[in-house]
């Protein structure tokens, strides 16, 4: 199984090619970024994955709080807190990396 330090990745750690990501890959970013993965990170990186086969581009943070609000029963205000718990140095910095997105270049985080 091919290794995150094996891919080809940009000058700040984001995958060139997102196809290459597996769960082994993103749990050596997590680490990198100083995150242990559990289920919890497991259901919100597999959304952003889905998401990102069908549309082929990553979601927006507003697509993953809408994901935590139906699928996980959050209310909205509690579900943008719980994202940013897990990924408390922000969602492009830390979900998208872990998740394998290439880094996206600027929208609302909000």
């Amino acid at each position: 199984m091919t290794t995150a330090t094996e891919l080809e990745r940009d000058n700040e750690g984001y995958l060139i090619d997102p196809e290459q990501w597996n769960e082994a890959v993103a749990r050596e970013l997590a680490e990198e970024e100083g995150l242990e993965l559990d289920e919890t990170y497991l259901a919100v990186l597999n959304f952003m994955r889905r998401y990102w086969a069908e549309h082929q581009v990553a979601p927006d943070v507003r697509h993953v709080v809408d994901y935590l609000v139906k699928e996980q029963g959050f209310d909205k205000k509690t579900a943008k807190a719980h994202l940013f718990e897990l990924f408390p140095y922000g969602y492009v910095k830390q979900a998208c990396k872990v998740a394998g997105m290439i880094k996206p270049r600027a929208w609302s985080t909000g």
